[in-house]
């Protein structure tokens, strides 16, 4: 057996018969929706194909329509050097996704009257320059800000890796904005970092905490967490991957990877079916809450494909569709909501090609076609 390298650490061997009986499991997950005779599922099997090649990092996928799992299934493998198959209770590093999230925990803060969504950025975080002055909390949500990329600003090469704070003091000395806040958008990592330590600083308690006792587990989602290494962990957990010289090699952790605010969820689709239902009532935010969430909130060209507008944590696009992508090292993930008819797709993978965006919206073109 070829010795594949693990991470940027020395070269990992893959144990034989693990490594086939995790292929058999793979096979017989695919080859279950056919054998069941549902042609849907068979279809979605068609789409997700190259997810499910022998030894490949692989993909979670789960359909909801009408409040039923009409898809749920693992493709591939969730750690190559374990032989261990994707589940549909495979947790994998959001990225971007987790800015739903950071976006729901500020609106839980405005309901408690612990902020306010037009709050100066710099009440909260005075160590800014004096250039963020104009800057609200309504404009960080929602991309208008102006503040620089911490990725811009931050050295080349650093010992360990940036955490939230670390994205205060890298922005700190730079006394300008890419733009007057409000007229413009820009997509900002920036923005979502400096959310989570306003979350903490609101709520008395820090971002991760907050998350747990306010958003997870009141919603059952006890496997989802806000990832911080040597103080929490990541059950049953999906490693990414890049390809090298035609091989798959881990590349799970960058330097940003730490950052939770703008990207430092790991969550599974079954925990995310129950964020989706609690996206279409009240039981974790008021009705004005969700329709902020959900309305536009940027008024001029955000330059990105399929991105009409940007509300707080969701992208917006042809008028009922809200979606989100993320897309970190070794990891591409997408979830597409159209409320309006109760469909969602989510696509969760742990390797760094090819972006699921596409393939989602073939999948929940299956249901929109034959459930307009």
């Amino acid at each position: 057996m070829a010795c594949r390298p693990r991470g940027h650490g020395p070269c990992t061997r893959i144990d034989p018969m693990r490594f086939l009986a995790a292929i058999a499991a793979c096979l017989l997950l695919t080859g279950a929706g056919a054998a069941s005779g549902d042609p849907m599922q068979a279809n979605v099997d068609a789409l997700m194909r190259d997810y499910n090649r022998g030894g490949a990092p692989g993909a979670a996928v789960l359909v909801l329509h009408d409040g039923d799992a009409v898809v749920r299934r693992g493709y591939g493998l969730a750690d190559l050097e374990a032989g261990t198959p994707v589940t549909p209770a495979s947790n994998f590093r959001l990225a971007s996704l987790s800015k739903q999230f950071t976006a729901a925990a500020i609106l839980l803060l405005a309901e408690d009257g612990r902020l306010r969504l037009d709050d100066p950025v710099r009440k909260w975080l005075p160590t800014l320059p004096a250039a963020a002055e104009p800057v609200t909390l309504h404009h960080l949500l929602s991309h208008t800000s102006g503040l620089i990329d911490y990725e811009e600003v931050m050295p080349e090469a650093i010992d360990g890796q940036l955490h939230d704070a670390d994205v205060l003091a890298l922005l700190e000395p730079h006394d300008r904005l890419y733009f007057a806040p409000g007229t413009q958008y820009r997509y900002s990592n920036s923005a979502y970092a400096l959310l989570a330590l306003i979350v903490g600083k609101a709520s008395g308690s820090d971002f991760a905490t907050f998350l747990r006792e306010r958003i997870f587990l009141p919603l059952g989602m006890a496997r989802t967490v806000a990832f911080e290494d040597g103080k929490s962990t990541v059950a049953d957990r999906a490693y990414g991957y890049r390809r090298v010289d035609g091989d798959w090699t881990r590349s799970d952790q960058s330097p940003t990877s730490a950052v939770l605010g703008d990207g430092g969820i790991y969550s599974s689709i079954d925990d995310l079916a129950k964020w989706d239902a609690a996206l279409y009532d009240d039981r974790l935010l008021s009705d004005a809450s969700r329709a902020l969430a959900f309305a536009p909130q940027t008024t001029t060209p955000t330059g990105e494909d399929d991105v009409d507008a940007y509300g707080y944590g969701w992208r917006l696009h042809g008028g009922e569709t809200l979606w989100h992508s993320g897309e970190t090292t070794g990891f591409r993930n997408v979830i597409l909501r159209f409320p309006r008819q109760r469909l969602t797709v989510i696509v969760l993978s742990n390797r760094d090609h090819p972006e699921p965006y596409a393939s989602a919206r073939a999948i929940a073109d299956l249901w929109r076609e034959e459930k307009p």
